[in-house]
């Protein structure tokens, strides 16, 4: 081991001093020279190992030349104090602490730990608990040694609630589903219950109005700005009425069926018919129509509200600006290659039990309940062929147009009948929407940056506070800005969920088949296609990347 008396502090009491003659002291080695380091004065400093190498080098090299003689100086360890490293995340919502034990200098101290974050403006967020555990692992650490936590965590905004409108009275259409039940268990699908009808102070929906959001901050303290969440208006239709005590509660105030609108619910005077044939001829109503018998071949039914059809409709025409509800089925014939005998439109749903040869057209879902044969169908929203369990529902033949997707228990036939189906058409619109919101906010960004530039070029009040003019024209500016702030706020909640429409498309409107899809369904899911060749079990279809993804991993 090379002699002790080598080695000393620095005057400073900052670096250890090597103080050597090569040719009385050499050759060495680093660990003799990290072995003098090892000393109890020594061993907790830092050695600069970059010198220690260099040293052992120069030494070395000069034993046995005429220069060994000399004495040679290196400074080869140092005090060090402990250091603090903070790391903020790029959102600004994190930020990480790590702490260097000290080698041989001045430990972190909470001050010091309070002048770093001060340094780094991370002022919110903060967790003393973590702090005060990363100083306690600290004193338990050899010099140089590292421990690291999250200190501090920002708060994210919490986007406010969307408005919920919740029904309180069911709608006809909902009998269809809910065949009554005999006293032994059994269910008579021939008898849907009474028809719903309500009285004057009924209460018929009730509004959950949106929510503001909470503020969030990140760990500058920077406040973060939550979404509202999106209103859907309450508006009363003929024969109701918003309450006086509470404008989120719509009452009925007159007798008569419920009859859902796109923005509330109205109450309908019904027409009670038993059949509609040519001894009773067209129908055309103002208010919903309860035909308690059959629609006959050749006839036109019209309502401004619900049609409710306790028994067939045959070859005949429909159409309602509410629900279309047929307790049995729906009967048609092919007249031309594209044209059928029975037309059916609605601007609510369209339900029946079975379909077959009919031009089915709405802006609501379509249900079905046991089959849909050969038919045009056409709805806004979702198509379901099937029963409330998911036990029986066959879509066999013709043209299906369900922009919002397809639910059934079979698609197809055993016999390769051709049926085609188109979903999810619409996302190319939904994009074009989605630019143009984006280029209308960029564009209101620009139009308030421009006004806050010409306030700020106003000379100072006093000068211009009496001109009637000029206080006009500051007030209106004032004005303008703060219907653009209002209105981009608005668009910019509307482009979030358009962005989030779009981002989800695909999965959200897609086709699902509870037990078979069979050879020669043409898939249209967007730009993507497929024609099956063969059977497929229980899956769900979708467009990925613009292909027709299979996915069986639901079956049961």
């Amino acid at each position: 081991m090379l002699d002790p008396e080598l080695v000393e502090l620095s005057a400073d009491n900052v670096f250890v001093e090597l103080r050597i003659i090569p040719n009385t002291h050499g050759p060495v080695t680093e660990e003799a020279i990290l072995a003098l380091l090892s000393l109890p004065e020594f061993e907790q400093l830092l050695p600069l190992e970059n010198i220690i190498q260099k040293a052992v080098i120069e030494i070395n090299q000069l034993c046995g030349q005429d220069d060994g003689q000399f004495e040679l100086f290196f400074k080869i360890a140092e005090r060090r104090n402990g250091t603090i490293e903070l790391e903020v995340s790029e959102d600004k919502m994190e930020s990480e602490m790590q702490l260097t034990a000290a080698w041989g200098g001045e430990e972190v101290s909470i001050q010091d730990i309070l002048k770093a974050l001060k340094a780094n403006n991370v002022c919110m967020g903060l967790s003393k608990v973590k702090i005060q555990t990363l100083l306690k692992q600290l004193s338990q650490l050899e010099p140089g040694k590292t421990c690291r936590s999250v200190i501090a965590t920002g708060k994210p905004a919490v986007n406010g609630d969307n408005a919920l409108i919740e029904r309180k009275v069911p709608l006809a259409r909902e009998r269809l589903l809910q065949p009554q039940e005999n006293e032994d268990g059994t269910v008579d699908m021939r008898n849907l219950g009474a028809v719903i009808m309500v009285k004057p102070g009924d209460l018929l929906i009730e509004k959950i109005p949106a929510t503001l959001g909470v503020e969030g901050y990140n760990i500058h303290g920077e406040i973060l700005a939550p979404l509202s969440g999106k209103d859907t208006p309450l508006s009363p239709g003929e024969g109701t009425e918003l309450s006086e005590s509470n404008p989120n509660l719509l009452l009925a105030t007159v007798a008569g069926q419920p009859v859902e609108t796109k923005s509330g619910m109205q109450v309908d005077d019904v027409l009670n018919i038993k059949d509609v044939d040519v001894g009773y001829g067209n129908v055309e109503f103002k208010g919903s129509i309860l035909i308690t018998g059959d629609v006959h071949e050749g006839m036109e039914v019209k309502s401004s509200g619900d049609i409710t059809v306790i028994g067939f409709v045959d070859s005949a025409s429909l159409y309602a600006d509410g629900d279309v509800i047929v307790s049995k089925g729906i009967i048609g014939r092919q007249l031309k290659e594209r044209e059928l005998s029975t037309k059916i439109k609605a601007k609510g749903q369209i339900c029946a039990q079975f379909i077959q040869y009919s031009d089915l057209d709405a802006e609501g879902e379509i249900l079905v309940t046991k089959q849909l044969l050969h038919s045009h169908t056409r709805t806004k929203q979702r198509l379901t062929v099937s029963d409330a369990n998911n036990r029986r529902g066959d879509l066999v033949g013709g043209v299906v147009e369900a922009a919002k997707g397809l639910k059934a228990v079979v698609i197809g036939a055993t016999a390769g009948t051709k049926t085609e189906v188109f979903c999810a058409m619409k996302q190319t619109e939904l994009k074009k929407e989605l630019k143009e919101l984006d280029q209308a906010v960029k564009a209101m960004v620009v139009a308030k940056l421009d006004i806050e530039a010409r306030l700020k070029k106003l000379p100072p009040k006093s000068e211009w506070q009496d001109d009637e003019m000029m206080v006009e024209q500051v007030k209106m500016m004032l004005e303008e800005k703060s219907r653009i702030t209002e209105e981009r706020a608005k668009e910019e909640v509307e482009y979030e969920l358009i962005k989030q429409e779009v981002e989800t498309y695909y999965h959200d409107n897609r086709i699902e088949a509870h037990k078979h899809i069979f050879a020669n369904v043409e898939l249209h899911i967007g730009q993507a296609f497929n024609r099956t060749q063969r059977e497929h079990g229980t899956c769900i279809v979708f467009n990925e990347n613009q292909e027709i993804k299979f996915d069986y991993s639901n079956r049961s």
